[in-house]
């Protein structure tokens, strides 16, 4: 396999990809309010980045006295539940979902809406907190999300021991040569997609979105294709722990995996590729929840890592991309070289990024990758 390199940096992605970057913000001001207060904040995030508890936390509580309790879980379905479950209770004031779970938290009556004056959206890359994204952030018309980092789901392979076809596919995922590390909902997508690019669907794999009629119709087809060609799955993953243990533990040639895993294993033998069909992309970001009882601190710590130093900070802990302008400049130039190694200009243009998904589309979903594992 030959990995192709390009001098595409991820901030000139950003800056051609919308219009109009202008010159860089200035590190928002901390408001007073919240100094005066101080206080603490309840957030519930990510698992396995060490990094944010380490580092960007610490330098968050140092910029403005307030405390943050950092509850990790390791996906958004836990994520969800566990929302679910505070919206009686309380005791959370602060999440991060990916965009495309915005209409189903704020269609089960999560979310409460952020204040913009509160926020420094002017701190944000284009493309990122406006436009097309800035509409899926303001469900009913107020802004419920805000974004925090964005990144891939692409194939994360070892360079001796997987079989590719040429160009890498998402189908090498199903190839019986290869022993596979998956997350059911996302390789269930995965097959969808490959057999759309490949002429095996009767519509569109999109329309499946869109049409609940539809997403049945492609989903059993998906289905009955991937339980068929299950027998070279050797983990599911729903985290970053298990995505890295599929292949450091139980001997995963090829698994489709988020950039973090690719970039933590990238000295190991592993290389991240993105697939002929495009790599999946993610859009990630704060939440208020409805019953937020630090309202204050939760804006702080938003536009904390809005600014280029916790943006910086908050992308490479997640080995992802910064949301904030002038971030770039302040990040590891071990990322970039990762990430330009992966994306070259045609591999950007086919970035699929994951639809808005509504409460029955991922109640739906569920079942499917529920009978996929248990099949």
């Amino acid at each position: 396999m030959t990995k192709t390199t390009s001098t595409l940096s991820r901030r000139s992605f950003l800056k051609r990809t919308a219009a109009g970057a202008g010159a860089l913000a200035a590190p928002a001001l901390i408001s007073s309010k919240a100094l005066a207060s101080s206080g603490e904040l309840n957030f519930v995030g990510w698992a396995g980045y060490p990094a944010l508890a380490e580092k960007v936390i610490p330098a968050f509580t140092a910029a403005t006295g307030i405390t943050v309790n950092f509850k990790e879980l390791p996906d958004q379905d836990t994520m969800f539940a566990e929302g679910k479950v505070a919206l009686e209770a309380g005791g959370i004031d602060l999440m991060e979902p990916t965009i495309d779970r915005v209409g189903a938290w704020d269609s089960n009556g999560l979310l409460g809406a952020f204040d913009e004056a509160k926020l420094a959206m002017d701190n944000y890359l284009p493309g990122l907190a406006d436009g097309a994204a800035g509409e899926r952030s303001r469900p009913g018309g107020a802004l419920k999300y805000v974004p925090s980092n964005w990144g891939t789901e692409a194939l994360v392979v070892n360079t001796a021991g997987a079989k590719l076809s040429s160009p890498p596919s998402l189908g090498d995922l199903f190839n019986a040569e290869n022993q596979a590390t998956v997350r059911p909902h996302s390789a269930l997508a995965a097959m969808g997609r490959w057999l759309d690019a490949t002429g095996q669907l009767p519509r569109p794999w999109m329309d499946g979105y869109t049409d609940m009629a539809a997403m049945v119709e492609l989903w059993d087809i998906a289905l009955a294709k991937a339980v068929e060609m299950k027998g070279n799955v050797v983990q599911w993953w729903s985290g970053e722990n298990e995505a890295n243990a599929g292949f450091t533990a139980n001997g995963a040639t090829i698994g489709l995996c988020w950039d973090s895993t690719g970039y933590n294993l990238r000295n190991d033998g592993y290389a991240y590729v993105a697939p002929a069909e495009g790599a999946f992309a993610w859009h990630q970001g704060f939440v208020l929840m409805k019953n937020a009882a630090n309202v204050d601190q939760a804006h702080e710590f938003a536009k904390y890592i809005s600014t280029a130093e916790g943006a910086a900070g908050w992308a490479t802990a997640f080995s992802s991309n910064p949301v904030g302008k002038g971030a770039s400049d302040l990040m590891s130039p071990d990322v970039a070289a990762y990430y330009n190694g992966t994306f070259n200009d045609e591999a950007l243009s086919k970035l699929w990024w994951w639809p808005d998904q509504s409460a029955d589309f991922l109640a739906k979903r569920a079942e499917y990758a529920d009978k996929y594992k248990a099949a």
